[in-house]
């Protein structure tokens, strides 16, 4: 362990002691805040750090993650391969393009607040209605970047595929689709997020088992340490999220780079 201390880079170093530093600054300031001036029920580092084993390992908490979880996977794929589709469509063909991006930018500029009281009118205060919320949420950011990735390959490749007497079909997703990778691996970046909110919000809305309303029970019945625990769950999936299409990136993609240049 020492020796791989030792072999970091000292800007590395400096950056992550810099960060650690900053957040044990920022967990003091919420403590002596909270003990001074807030309620007793008000939740705070130390009270978080009491429950989280017993939130965590608590069977209501695993039922309703497992729950939001399994919402957002379901909403994510639907949105991945329905987005593609589209998206493609939408760079690659004029028609396609100008018929419908008018109207993919208005859904995609909608607040998913105004659109729930529609999707439960239609689908009820089902699980249903959450997977459509975030299906919703999750599909826009995956088209229209799938869309501006197909409008920007390079000439020179569709000329290539054109020489070789290529089928559109073998040329949109030999060539066109890995094009647009990085297009399209930002937008599930911002779809993965934006499903989790919508997951969530769906669930403060219709109360449907998952972690928004577990959430939101705990913050009404003043338990707000527990609810804490659920906030911080909600941000470690984004965060491990994030991790994993790093980790697919680098596994399975290995032309493709990023800058990670450490700052």
């Amino acid at each position: 362990m020492t020796e791989a201390v030792e072999r970091a880079p000292p800007r590395l170093v400096a950056s992550v002691t810099l960060k650690l530093l900053a957040g044990l600054v920022l967990l003091a300031l919420w403590e002596i805040s909270v003990r001074l001036w807030a309620p007793a029920y008000v939740a705070r580092p130390s009270g978080i750090v009491l429950v989280l084993l017993p939130v965590l390992s608590s069977t209501p908490f695993l039922r309703a993650a497992a729950a939001t979880l399994g919402a957002v996977a379901e909403g994510l794929l639907i949105a991945l391969l329905a987005g593609i589709v589209v998206g493609i469509a939408m760079g690659r063909s004029f028609v396609v393009d100008r018929v419908i991006r008018f109207y993919m930018f208005a859904l995609f500029a909608m607040p998913m607040v105004a659109i729930l009281p529609l999707i439960t009118l239609w689908l009820g205060y089902t699980d249903g209605a959450r997977l459509a919320t975030t299906v919703f949420a999750a599909y826009f950011s995956i088209a229209l970047n799938a869309a501006d990735g197909a409008r920007a390959v390079p000439s020179e490749y569709l000329e290539v595929g054109a020489a070789f007497r290529a089928p559109r079909t073998r040329v949109l997703v030999g060539i066109v689709l890995p094009a647009s990778l990085p297009y399209l691996l930002a937008g599930i970046r911002l779809a993965a997020a934006r499903a989790l909110i919508g997951a969530v919000l769906a669930e403060f809305f219709i109360s449907v088992d998952g972690l928004g309303t577990y959430i939101l029970y705990n913050s009404r019945s003043y338990h707000h340490n527990e609810a804490m625990v659920g906030v911080l769950v909600l941000a470690g999936i984004g965060m491990g999220f994030e991790a994993l299409v790093n980790w697919v990136t680098r596994r399975y993609f290995p032309w493709y780079r990023r800058d990670e240049t450490p700052r």
